[in-house]
């Protein structure tokens, strides 16, 4: 899908294209690859443990970043979810992009996988691609932080954007925030994005679910509905789905598949645990004055747990606000019921009409990693 305010067979009056990249840290006209004589000297920068690295940065102008792409040569939980990322529009103080390297990216949980989407994308599973339009209009800095307390041997990264774009006043910031609950709370949604004041668009979100299977064995997890409150909505939303799985445009459960605008690219029935996507790119989601967004924490468990939890002596609820307790074994057939203590984790992304969305650093990066197992091929470096 192309930009079609930017034709491909246009080019705009005075944007210039700059790659900010280990070999032109600057962006600068005339100085990539000036390293051994322009023979690949620098194709990559260590980022060792408790250290920073500015990505790209521009002063003084105006702009778009118009695509990213970054490999590590360590990819395990810890570095996904320890190496934060945060962007800076117009000299704002506050970052408005504030997530892990992984959850960025859409790899959530601290496990890779390919997937491709229309706006992140991941080959092959070692690799990290973004092509979300941010504009800027006085200036962008991208840093990236080592909290991981693991030395980066090798950074590769591109930051691909255009600078002198005449950005109108309708023209939003970008803005992604993460979040993580480890233990979800009874018949209280989980919110994926706090509720954010000002003008925007929210654009959907990457999810991660590692559902308890000590409470609730393998029985499913995913019938809680997306809400979105808009405009000053507080007990109901304006908008609601159906559930998980319909959130993201399958049905009856949800295995793998990635599609342009939603996907589950982790299905991981057997550690039940789940990463997938939404993008409301065709469907936009705009507001106004101000947005939050949740997913109930509904289950369903039918003939297969039921001897499961009879067994443990389990107590289970209906959905609703009379806390109706379930006769487990005067049950025939499946019944929803409401969860607890599963792990869930988020990162939203929306635009907004100013710099600073006003919402709480993440949590530090052993919060973030605590509990997580690498899957076989997470901890794999690359070829360099």
């Amino acid at each position: 899908m192309f930009d079609a305010m930017n034709p491909l067979y246009v080019v705009p009056e005075g944007v210039q294209t700059r790659w900010a990249t280990a070999e032109n840290p600057g962006g600068e006209k005339g100085r990539a690859a000036h390293e051994a004589g322009g023979r690949k000297g620098a194709p990559m920068r260590p980022l060792p443990a408790g250290g920073q690295l500015v990505l790209a940065e521009v002063e003084g102008a105006g702009g778009t970043v118009r695509r990213i792409w970054m490999t590590v040569s360590d990819r395990s939980p810890k570095v996904l979810r320890g190496v934060r990322l945060d962007f800076y529009w117009d000299g704002a103080a506050n970052p408005a992009v504030s997530a892990p390297v992984g959850d960025f990216f859409g790899q959530g949980l601290g496990r890779m996988a390919a997937f491709d989407s229309m706006l992140f994308s991941s080959p092959e599973a070692r690799s990290f691609n973004c092509c979300v339009p941010m504009p800027f209009r006085t200036g962008m800095r991208i840093v990236a932080t080592n909290e991981s307390g693991v030395d980066l041997g090798c950074c590769f990264y591109e930051v691909d954007y255009t600078v002198g774009d005449r950005h109108g006043e309708d023209v939003l910031y970008f803005h992604a925030h993460y979040r993580r609950e480890r233990e979800t709370k009874f018949r209280r949604d989980y919110e994926i994005l706090p509720r954010v004041s000002g003008r925007g668009r929210y654009l959907g979100c990457n999810l991660g679910a590692i559902a308890n299977t000590e409470l609730y064995f393998d029985s499913w997890w995913g019938e809680g509905e997306v809400k979105c409150y808009l405009d000053g909505d507080t007990g109901l939303p304006t908008l609601a789905g159906t559930g998980t799985e319909d959130y993201i445009g399958s049905g009856w459960g949800q295995g793998r598949f990635d599609n342009l605008f939603h996907g589950c690219h982790v299905s991981d029935g057997e550690n039940m645990q789940y990463c997938f996507y939404r993008h409301h790119v065709p469907d936009p989601v705009y507001f106004h004055k101000d947005v939050r967004v949740t997913i109930q924490q509904i289950g369903c468990f039918g003939p297969p747990q039921k001897p499961k939890f009879l067994a443990a002596g389990r107590e289970l609820y209906y959905p609703g606000s009379d806390m109706r307790k379930i006769d487990i074994a005067a049950l025939d057939g499946y019944c929803l019921f409401e969860r607890e203590k599963d792990d869930w984790s988020s990162c939203a992304y929306f635009y907004l009409d100013r710099c600073e969305n006003g919402l709480p650093p993440i949590d530090p990066a052993a919060a973030r990693v605590a509990g997580l197992r690498a899957s076989a091929d997470a901890a794999k470096r690359a070829d360099v």
